[in-house]
């Protein structure tokens, strides 16, 4: 039996099916969630994508910074 980690919900799957790095909805709050770990069976929720492209901007941009010194 696993729960979400976001409002402790059970979540109905077959543990045995997950791998590490799968993705899931918890059905009651919606939260999307991946699996970090299968033994024991880790359930963290999924960071959003937009601000992982947000992220990527920003430190993107430094580097850039970086490699023209003459700026």
């Amino acid at each position: 039996m696993v729960n979400c980690p976001v409002c402790d919900a059970h979540i109905d799957v077959e543990e045995d099916d997950l791998d590490e790095g799968d993705s899931l909805v918890c059905e009651e709050c919606g939260a999307s969630l991946h699996v970090a770990g299968v033994k024991p069976l880790d359930l963290e929720e999924a960071e959003e994508e937009e601000e992982d492209e947000e992220k990527g901007e920003q430190e993107s941009g430094a580097e850039e910074d970086e490699d023209e010194p003459w700026r």
